[in-house]
């Protein structure tokens, strides 16, 4: 991944033990690669006092341990902030990202809206099933729910706006579009994204390590299954 680590930033602070490091405000694929660029670094400087380093779609927020970086003259955070820059300019590119396969099984009542979303972008089902299990995808970040990956790399073909009326019920393992993205649902969740599919992988074990089936960054391809 080509990234600018030393790209601009800003930096807030979010209560005691947490500084919000923002690099722009829009849902964008090269903008995304600069915040995983930037967490790989700080990752790398290891430095002391770090918690946890949790990146979105255009931000990055750090939580880390407040006592660290207390000298009794300034706030910790501002502290925090210099040296996140210091490293963040010298440290090494992003490490090439894992790739994962998810089988999925299309349509049916696996996927309840693969025919609404084939008459809406005027394709075949078929059509539809190729187009989305044939582009490959990033992990932006995850969120909503524990193990929920949000995934850019949506074929602009599929793109469509949100159901008007969401579910209360959505089943886990569900593959979904939404907007410009598609998403896993790891457990059955309320949910407005267009279900096309489901997947029988678990994404979401609090008894595994790690948890997550997925992590920022990861790439994913999706892997049709017979009906």
């Amino acid at each position: 991944m080509n990234a600018r680590v030393g790209a601009a930033w800003t930096a807030e602070p979010v209560g005691e033990r947490m500084l919000l490091l923002r690099l722009g405000t829009t849902i964008d694929a090269s903008l995304n690669a600069r915040v995983h660029a930037l967490a790989a670094a700080l990752r790398a400087a290891g430095l002391d006092g770090i918690v946890d380093l949790v990146p979105a779609y255009a931000s990055l927020a750090i939580h880390y341990d407040p006592l660290a970086w207390s000298d009794g003259a300034e706030a910790p955070w501002r502290r925090l902030e210099r040296a996140l820059r210091m490293h963040a300019s010298t440290a090494p590119s992003v490490p090439a990202s894992r790739r994962v396969e998810i089988p999925v099984r299309y349509g049916g009542d696996d996927g309840p809206d693969l025919e609404p979303v084939a008459r809406r972008t005027g394709l075949e089902a078929e059509e539809v099933v190729r187009r989305h299990a044939g582009a490959t995808y990033r992990v932006a970040m995850l969120g909503f729910a524990p193990g929920f990956p949000y995934l850019l790399g949506l074929d602009p073909a599929l793109q469509l706006p949100r159901r008007a009326e969401p579910r209360l019920r959505v089943p886990a393992g569900s593959v979904a579009i939404g907007g410009a993205q598609t998403g896993i649902y790891p457990r059955e969740l309320p949910g407005g994204w267009h279900l096309v599919g489901r997947t029988p992988l678990s994404l979401f074990d609090p008894a595994s390590e790690p948890p997550c089936l997925l992590a920022p960054g990861d790439e994913v391809r999706f892997q049709p299954l017979p009906r």
